[in-house]
């Protein structure tokens, strides 16, 4: 099937003209033009170049938009700093075709956007020294595939540290302990000799170098020679130097001047087992980082007892189709998505909404795979399986707002593009100018101090310090019912100033109801409330829904219907039994021509009372006044005083008449009201708000308000627990709870402010310690940093802020 976005239709003769075109085009079968969504769909029996197609459509006189630019999912191994992402993310970008590249070192993805196929950027990634692998449809069994290679890898840093320490361990006594305490010094000389003791230094230090640590040398070293070093590269330069000029004073001392004849063999172990030891640490904390998409994956079920054939028999899930009916005992999980046909049962859909307490059931109601059933049994219809289920559509928003980049990233990104070529730089210079000013023996000098910035210098940090506190945030979120679906939402949401809210449906339960019903003189109760609710029966309105349950609950009869028309932000209008019938706000009876005066008195009162008067007009005469009231959700109140409390204006927007509205908002504590607004206004309304108060989030029920979600500078979609699939917003919250929002809120400034914190650690740390490893100190307090307290340093500034972005798994929803 192909897909081409269609421009310039009008009407359906352009449908019809377009579609003419496309089926003369050879090897077309089947065209299907939709002038709402302005795209034609095309099946063919044989492959047809785009262009053609293309050419077709525009000889007809209209155009054909840009082609979408098809997005690309790469594992990407061997990544270990923020450099390194540099490295791949230049990498692709040379490619042509590609428009769009994003590496994310916590998640270990690459997210490629464009033309390019998937074994050139494989092929790329590979060039610049990395291991790549197309993430394909079945992420369920690749995810597995992958945590099995994560937890080998991690048992592997595991035995390489333990082997590593111990051949330390004697290099570090011998040496340090002969500087330490002379007693040791003179029992290794009377012992072993000072020579044999570098010898046999020299033999554990050259196990540590090309046993455990040789992933530096292989991973440094080639970053080196393609001129894109990395934290690897730094390792390997740092620890090699001490290394060779041990070597030299061991087997060549000659070629060294007699003061700087010394060895340094502990401190190329010892950066060895150190930056290992930091590694180490590193994988268990970025594992931990992932638990939220763990625990979402282990909700999904494997097998389902599906009836077949009049049996029932026990599938794997993935071979439950739309439409099976499913089986459900008690205590287990609910296997896809489903409408229940028969049982009643309670459902824990905590895991979905947030909301712990439990969840009536029965024929009619809808269930969502992954829930927990209670005590009761119970069958449903499949409606939704594989990855169109919300569990799978969850799991999908949780992983693309991980992978995605905040704006704050940038900064780091530009930092880290020149970072370790300008570390190198600086260790150059260090050693350059301790070997030409320092005090004797400048070489020794001058080579300790040039390890030092080498070893000191920590890119992991900073490659670190914003991804994990998005996997972490945005995982915890979605724990808490709260789907980040941009990464960029967690750090736009912070910076809000006014929240706008719709009414129906957010404020309110979106359920209203029949209070008023007042004649003109002259017209009966019953016939008119059946006229009224006849033509509402085919509105899907939520008003009109009260209206025909009204009409249905006194046992009136809807008589047959017309010529049903919709007027957008007016009303509805329809033939019923041979009269012309007319339904809607004050402003459509005025466009009728209709005066509304005689229910002036009413209306106001119904108004105070917070009501939402309609009119309705029997052949052009107006007839009735008739009053709904949509019920305030119990949260609301607390979430409204939670988002002052958060020192934020709110804001309602609603097409209500002005005084329900002002009611309403004065019942809440709402700050500003925009009443009397069309759909349409809805964005217009959004812009002023935001020009007059700056960052706006808007928060609305779904669909409907896709324009103003997509407006605003964050949208916030009220979810029902399925309706999660609201391309216009940028946060869904998947229950009704309004109190959802200041915890969004809350939960975005925790995570910023957890951002904030690492960049500073990562920066400062190297802004402070690089100068002191090059020996700033020195000339005014004879201080000097060794390489190995310099390699503890670097290990430990990445588990630092892996340790501080974990501590947001401890967030708590407030209010």
């Amino acid at each position: 099937m192909i897909s081409l976005p269609i421009e310039g239709m009008t009407c359906a003769s352009c449908v019809g003209t377009v579609e003419r075109a496309l089926r003369a085009v050879p090897g077309v079968d089947e065209v299907s033009v939709n002038i709402a969504t302005e795209k034609a769909s095309i099946s063919a029996h044989a492959p047809i170049d785009r262009d053609v197609l293309v050419k077709a459509v525009e000889d007809v006189g209209y155009s054909v938009g840009a082609a979408p630019a098809a997005a690309i999912e790469l594992a990407v191994e061997g990544m270990t700093c923020a450099s390194c992402v540099g490295n791949v993310e230049r990498a692709l970008k040379a490619i042509p075709g590609v428009n769009e590249a994003t590496v994310n070192l916590a998640t270990e993805r690459a997210t490629i956007k464009g033309s390019a196929d998937a074994a050139t950027l494989i092929a790329a990634i590979e060039g610049v020294g990395y291991e790549a692998k197309l993430i394909g449809a079945d992420r369920m069994d690749e995810d597995a595939v992958r945590a099995e290679k994560k937890d080998a890898e991690r048992r592997e840093l595991s035995r390489d540290f333990i082997i590593a320490a111990a051949l330390t361990l004697p290099v570090f006594v011998i040496e340090m302990g002969s500087h330490l305490i002379p007693a040791m010094h003179g029992f290794i000389r009377v012992t072993i000799g000072v020579q044999w003791s570098w010898y046999l230094q020299f033999a554990l230090t050259s196990i540590v170098l090309f046993g455990p640590g040789m992933r530096f040398f292989e991973k440094g070293l080639p970053a080196m020679w393609r001129l894109r070093p990395d934290m690897n590269s730094l390792v390997a330069i740092g620890s090699l130097a001490a290394y060779l000029y041990s070597l030299v004073a061991t087997f060549a001392p000659s070629l060294l001047p007699p003061a700087t004849i010394n060895v340094y063999y502990e401190a190329a172990a010892v950066i060895i087992t150190l930056i290992l030891l930091g590694r180490l640490l590193e994988a268990r904390a970025k594992g931990q980082t992932s638990e939220a998409i763990k625990r979402l994956a282990g909700l999904q079920v494997r097998s389902a007892r599906v009836r077949r054939d009049d049996k029932v028999v026990e599938l794997p899930v993935g071979s439950v189709l739309a439409g099976d009916i499913v089986e459900v005992r008690p205590g287990e999980r609910v296997p896809v998505d489903g409408e229940v046909v028969e049982g009643t049962s309670y459902v824990d859909e905590s895991m979905i909404t947030g909301e712990p307490i439990p969840v009536a059931k029965a024929v009619g109601s809808t269930v969502v795979g992954g829930t927990v059933n209670q005590k009761g049994a119970f069958s449903f219809r499949a409606t939704a399986v594989g990855g169109d289920t919300v569990l799978s559509q969850i799991i999908r928003m949780v992983e693309e707002a991980q992978a995605s980049k905040m704006p704050i990233q940038a900064i780091v990104d530009k930092v880290t593009m020149w970072f370790v070529p300008a570390v190198i730089l600086v260790a150059v210079l260090t050693f350059a100018i301790w070997y030409v000013f320092g005090p004797s023996p400048q070489l020794t000098y001058a080579l300790i101090n040039a390890v030092a910035v080498l070893v000191i210098a920590c890119p992991c940090a900073m490659g670190l310090a914003t991804p994990t506190s998005i996997m972490v945030g945005t995982g915890r979120g979605a724990e808490l019912g709260v789907l980040f679906r941009r990464g960029e939402a967690l750090q736009l949401l912070r910076d809000a100033n006014v929240v706008a809210l719709d009414k129906t449906g957010t404020l309110t339960e979106g359920r209203p109801r029949l209070t008023d019903l007042e004649l003109a003189e002259g017209f009966d109760r019953a016939q008119v409330l059946g006229l009224i609710a006849a033509v509402e029966a085919k509105s899907e309105h939520p008003i009109a829904r009260a209206i025909v349950d009204a009409a249905t609950a006194e046992g009136i009869a809807l008589p047959a219907v017309s010529d049903f028309q919709s007027v957008t932000g007016f009303g509805v209008t329809a033939g019923v039994e041979g009269k012309r019938i007319e339904v809607g706000a004050d402003r459509y009876m005025a466009e009728l021509g209709l005066n509304v005066t005689g229910f002036t008195a009413t209306a106001e009162r119904l108004g105070d009372e917070g009501k939402s008067p309609l009119y309705a007009a029997i052949d052009g005469r107006l007839a009735a006044i008739v009053a709904v009231a949509d019920p305030i959700k119990d949260t609301t109140p607390a979430a409204i005083k939670a988002l002052h409390g958060l020192g934020l204006k709110v804001a309602m927007i609603t097409g209500d008449n002005a005084r329900t509205a002002r009611a309403v908002a004065a019942r809440l504590g709402i700050d500003e009201v925009v009443a009397e607004v069309l759909p349409d206004g809805k964005v217009d309304a959004v812009r002023r708000l935001k020009g007059q108060y700056g960052k706006l989030a808007f928060v609305g029920d779904g669909i409907n308000d896709a324009p103003p979600l997509a407006e605003a500078d964050v949208g916030l979609a009220i979810g029902t627990g399925t309706d999660v699939a609201i391309e216009a917003a940028d946060v869904v919250l998947m229950s009704g709870n309004l109190l959802g929002v200041p915890n969004a809120i809350a939960l975005s400034k925790a995570t910023i402010g957890n951002i904030r914190q690492n960049l500073f650690w990562a920066f400062a740390y190297n802004t402070a310690l690089i100068p002191v490893a090059a020996g700033a100190l020195y000339p005014a307090f004879d201080i000097l940093l060794s390489p190995v307290l310099a390699a503890g340093a670097m290990a430990m500034s990445s588990v630092f802020v892996l340790g501080n972005a974990l501590s947001l798994r401890g967030f708590k929803a407030t209010y």
